[in-house]
Order: C-alpha cells, then structure tokens, then sequence
C-alpha cells in the first residue's frame, strides 16, 4: 500500500540555520500518529512541508503520490484538498456561523460545490463531531473546546486521507483535550492518517499510538504504537 506521506533525506534550512535535517519519515492510510520535540526541533516546519507552505531545501517529500517537493505553483490547491489541517488557535471566521465557516472550507477547495451542497455536508461534519445542533452559532458563542471542535469539522468536511493537527490541545483544559483525542481517534478509525504535534506527555504517553521524535530538526526515535516509554519520551524533550 502507498503510504499516505513519504519524506526521503528532507532537509529545510532558514539561512544557515537547519530545521530539519536529511529526514526519513513513512505514515500509513488510518495511522494515528504522534509528532514530538522540544520547542523549535521542526515540528512545524515538518507540517508545512506536508501542506507544501514551504519546500524542502533538499530531498523529497510526497503526499498521497503528489511530489510536494517538486509541485507547481497551480498544482498546490490539489495537494491541499488532500491535507485537512487543524490550528491551535481554531482560526475561525468571526463573522460567520459554525456552518458557515465548515462550509467555507469546501467551496474554497471546490467552486463547482453548491451552496446547498456545501452546507448539506458541513452539517454532517459538526454531527460527527458532536455539534450538529451549533451549526448556527457564531464562534465567539462556543467554548474553546467546541471551536476546536468546528475547527476538525472544518478540515475533514472535504474527508481528505490526511488530517494534520498542530499542538490542537495546547489552549484546552485537560478534559477537553481528553475529548479531543478521542475525536482523533475516530477520525483515524475511519480510515483519515492523523498526524498530530504535540507537547502533551501525558496523552502521549496513555494513548499509546506511534510517535515520531524531532530533536534540532533531526528524527532521532521512531516508536511503533504500544511501545511508548514515558520515560524515553521526557528524555527527547
């Protein structure tokens, strides 16, 4: 099977300063995985790679069989409807409703979508996310945890192979964050590979899913789902 990401030898360098540093990486279709390091290892330099806001110096990164790596310009909408990502900050539109801000995000990735269409199915994304009642709730109405909740609505309406979170528990209390990754865990469930970037030991640690170790842009540990060592993770961080 293809995997659904693939980098061969990436590097990422900013001036003289190196992010990540001749990275190998393979994710699966419907593998939840785990993204972990201490501040400025390249987490997020790796998430921008994937969502071709930014190219590799060197090597080669692909995504769902695109080359990102090599992409054009007007090819890089194709890859995005690939790639549903999820902010910390939520980064939802303040002036439009729960629906309207999921809706959005099709008719952005499609204009032949329509509108009907295009809220039809941004109700079926907050239902799955357990909001299917605050579709007409503005953003500034809803806790933070269920504007996270809008915002994975959001990035998997288009039910792309690959969802990608950054640090998304990192404003939300510990319950909610709970909640979170249970929504993580269904969306990988269904058969959408989850990548998430996190600073969370402790749901690291319980969950026990795959985790990838980032340490000054290098990939120094790469642990298979049910064999995280508390202990071997504090130690990389």
């Amino acid at each position: 099977m293809r995997p659904i990401v693939e980098f061969t030898r990436v590097t990422r360098e900013y001036g003289s300063r190196i992010a990540l540093d001749d990275v190998c990486l393979r994710l699966e279709p419907g593998e939840l995985t785990f993204l972990v390091g201490p501040s400025g290892a390249g987490k997020t330099t790796l998430l921008k790679l994937i969502n071709r806001e930014i190219r590799p110096t060197s090597g080669e990164v692909w995504v769902d069989g695109i080359p990102a790596h090599r992409l054009k310009t007007h090819r890089v909408s194709d890859l995005r409807r690939r790639v549903g990502v999820v902010f910390q900050d939520f980064k939802l539109l303040p002036r439009l409703t729960t629906i309207e801000n999921v809706a959005l995000a099709l008719q952005v990735g499609d204009l032949r979508i329509s509108d009907g269409e295009a809220m039809d199915r941004a109700l079926d994304a907050l239902e799955a996310v357990g909001l299917g009642d605050r579709g007409k709730a503005f953003p500034h109405q809803l806790s933070g945890g269920q504007q996270q909740r809008v915002a994975v609505a959001r990035a998997v309406v288009a039910q792309p192979p690959l969802l990608i979170a950054d640090e998304p528990t990192g404003n939300l209390d510990l319950d909610t964050a709970w909640e979170m990754m249970d929504l993580f865990r269904d969306i990988a469930a269904w058969g959408t590979s989850v990548l998430i970037a996190t600073h969370n030991v402790e749901i690291v640690t319980r969950l026990q899913r795959r985790v990838v170790t980032l340490v000054q842009g290098r990939l120094v540990r790469d642990q298979p789902a049910g064999a995280i060592g508390r202990m071997a993770w504090l130690a990389s961080s």
